[in-house]
């Protein structure tokens, strides 16, 4: 990426096939035409920081202002930017942000212990605190029906909201010494999620309520960080390893294959797949790559 020292992170690919970045140190937002490689940055208001981005449907922006509490909007077209100040004093740090199929978007506050949701069309935010006291909430996804999973990073639980109440319902995972840094979700609605703390690979049955859990193939203290789902394969990363090793797990034969990443001597915070949901985006900010 152009600027240095920026820590690139949580690319996100829009339905034009543009690539997008956060560049969370450099307060900046990137775009990469990936058949050209040009790339573009715009700077956002001094201050914020933002901690990730996502896309809605029409290929708009959504930034999380990390640092000054606010939710953020550009416009790919005018470079034009509109923002949304949190509406509770408490709540300081949007995280990570995800839409479900109404156009609703979610967010996490870690820090903050909230989770939000921001409807574009009125710009309304509403925010619920965890039951969960420190569960310092981080990763988010939304299943088919379009409910809201939640990674536990301070806590041994997953949690799901309902879409319209927001009530909060919390999984406690086999060892409590777990943390779960993000959650991914399959077409059959399963939780996949990345237990950091003792280096595994889980997966909650929401019908039924059954947890299992697979070692990472590299140890128990190599933190499994970002997760994703592609075409129902799971991705991950293990980020205590260097090279930072990228994981494919298949659920149906349960087994696992792993390679380093080449420009690996930094973390990979967060993967997603591309617009046609063929392909996976990563970072490595340490390098300013995407």
């Amino acid at each position: 990426v152009p600027t240095l020292g920026q820590r690139s992170r949580d690319p996100v690919q829009t339905p034009d096939g543009m690539i997008w970045w956060a560049g969370q140190y450099g307060n900046i937002v990137g775009r990469l035409n990936p058949r050209t490689g040009e790339m573009k940055e715009y700077p956002l208001l001094p201050g914020t920081r933002p901690h990730s981005i996502t896309t809605d449907r029409a290929g708009t922006i959504w930034y999380m202002g990390n640092a000054n509490g606010t939710i953020g909007k550009l416009n790919p077209t005018t470079g034009e930017i509109t923002v949304y100040p949190l509406p509770d004093p408490a709540a300081r740090d949007p995280h990570t942000p995800v839409f479900d199929r109404k156009g609703i978007l979610w967010f996490t506050l870690q820090n903050s212990n909230m989770v939000g949701r921001l409807n574009p069309a009125t710009g309304e935010i509403k925010l619920v605190t965890l039951p969960t006291a420190d569960a310092d909430p981080y990763g988010i996804d939304v299943n088919s029906q379009g409910v809201p999973w939640v990674a536990y990073n301070g806590s041994y639980k997953v949690a799901s909201l309902d879409p319209v109440t927001m009530a909060v319902r919390e999984y406690s995972l086999p060892d409590q010494k777990s943390t779960v840094r993000r959650v991914a979700i399959t077409s059959d609605d399963m939780v996949w999620y990345a237990n950091a703390a003792l280096g595994r690979l889980g997966r909650l049955n929401p019908k039924t309520g059954e947890i299992k859990e697979w070692p990472s193939p590299s140890g128990a203290d190599t933190q499994p960080y970002a997760i994703t789902v592609v075409n129902d394969i799971i991705w991950y990363n293990e980020s205590r390893r260097r090279p930072d090793a990228l994981v494919r797990f298949d659920p149906k034969t349960e087994k696992f294959q792993s390679w380093a990443i080449p420009s690996g001597v930094g973390t990979v915070r967060h993967m997603r797949p591309t617009a046609d949901g063929n392909n996976l985006l990563i970072h490595q900010t340490s390098t300013n790559r995407i």
